[in-house]
């Protein structure tokens, strides 16, 4: 399938369960489509059999399943392959939300297929799917030495960094319309050129 008619049909957000990581920058993931639902007044709700929170959000007509993986990061593929092999989702329909470590905070940038830079919520996606779903890489910067790189997304951002960060969803979240219609090259367009 060309990533110019990619029909999105779930959007999973990459994070660790539980008050202690809530607010920090791994999380990036959970917080945008917290945002989904937030803005569409949708509840997520705990699924046993998806190992994770779930709800169905309708976008300009199309409903879309949001997916939170209770398991932890380094986990977070079976999750979503509990949730797509259930409702029949191909991986290419999947958008997977994850912080991105290689851009500045204040940057949204979709990506289709590739591999997992070092990502484990990517790599065990990977493993469970295949590289072929879409993704939405959330710029939290990075601490300058990959020694810090354990410590530094398990803790919360500066206020700075997180007006950044929470700035790039709002951008992101303008282009669900385009992505949901599965105009993917115009979304694309749209947020890089922000």
């Amino acid at each position: 399938m060309s990533a110019k008619n990619v029909n999105i049909e779930l959007i999973v957000g990459l994070g660790n369960p539980g008050s202690k990581y809530e607010q920090t920058r791994h999380n990036a993931g959970f917080w945008f489509v917290d945002e989904i639902a937030r803005q569409q007044g949708a509840q997520f709700r705990s699924e046993s059999k998806f190992s994770g929170d779930v709800c169905k959000v309708n976008l300009d007509g199309r409903d879309i399943w949001l997916l939170k993986p209770t398991t932890f990061m380094n986990r977070s593929g079976l999750a979503i392959k509990q949730l797509a092999s259930f409702y029949k989702i191909p991986v290419e329909n999947i958008l997977v939300a994850h912080d991105e470590l290689d851009l500045e905070p204040g940057v949204a940038k979709l990506k289709s297929a590739g591999g997992h830079g070092g990502h484990n919520g990517l790599r065990d996606t990977i493993a469970q799917m295949g590289k072929e779903f879409h993704r939405l890489r959330i710029a939290i910067g990075h601490p300058g030495h990959r020694d810090q790189v354990s410590d530094y997304v398990l803790h919360r951002a500066s206020q700075d960094e997180q007006i950044s960060i929470d700035n790039s969803i709002n951008d992101a979240l303008k282009v669900l319309p385009l992505l949901a219609e599965g105009s993917w090259e115009k979304a694309v367009h749209q947020l890089h050129s922000k």
